[in-house]
């Protein structure tokens, strides 16, 4: 007989762990967009983190990542609401999660990050930017942060065309984030006053 590993987003989650937990991402707002709901996270939606982030197009954000890796990437990004009040939505079409959005700050960062990536079958449908734009304004108008950029790895297209349909402009003259001094990583700035 084989023992199966255990992975904590396998198992269950008790009772007073399941109540606590329930008032915690009640603090954390919902967006609505004209197709999309951008909820809090749930444990069950590393399955499709973990997905996204093994699949060869996530070269692009340093990946691929094995699900240990994933799992602490997705740690990191639902603490930022605790931590900081920002933090990452898990973007649903319908009742489905189809991939995430976050405003973020990870070590080395000199400025809050937007951040978005989705699965592959939804690339190219115009979802990263309804929901990418719901969190900008969320960061604009109710976070007020001071500035909001897209670090985005040279060669992603895909990720600068999003950006770009946003509002946001290259920043050649901006730090990059410490731990990626060296690598090819882009700057893309969005306007937050009233110009978006």
């Amino acid at each position: 007989m084989t023992n199966a590993p255990i992975y904590p987003w396998t198992l269950p989650v008790t009772h007073g762990a399941h109540r606590l937990m329930s008032d915690v991402t009640a603090s954390i707002p919902t967006l609505r967009t004209e197709r999309l709901t951008l909820r809090p996270p749930a444990l069950g939606d590393f399955d499709v983190y973990a997905q996204i982030m093994a699949d060869d197009h996530s070269g692009h954000m340093g990946g691929s990542l094995s699900a240990s890796e994933a799992w602490a990437d997705f740690c990191v990004y639902c603490a930022g609401w605790m931590l900081r009040g920002a933090g990452m939505w898990a973007v649903c079409l319908q009742d489905t999660a189809i991939g995430f959005v976050t405003i973020g700050m990870e070590i080395g960062d000199q400025e809050h990050e937007l951040g978005y990536f989705f699965l592959a079958p939804y690339h190219g449908q115009g979802f990263a930017v309804e929901a990418a734009t719901a969190a900008r304004d969320y960061a604009r108008i109710q976070l007020r942060v001071p500035s909001l950029v897209s670090y985005v790895a040279k060669g992603n297209l895909g990720s600068v065309k999003i950006a770009q349909a946003l509002g946001a402009t290259r920043d050649d003259l901006s730090k990059l984030p410490d731990d990626n001094a060296d690598e090819d990583i882009v700057i893309y700035r969005y306007a937050l006053g009233d110009e978006k």
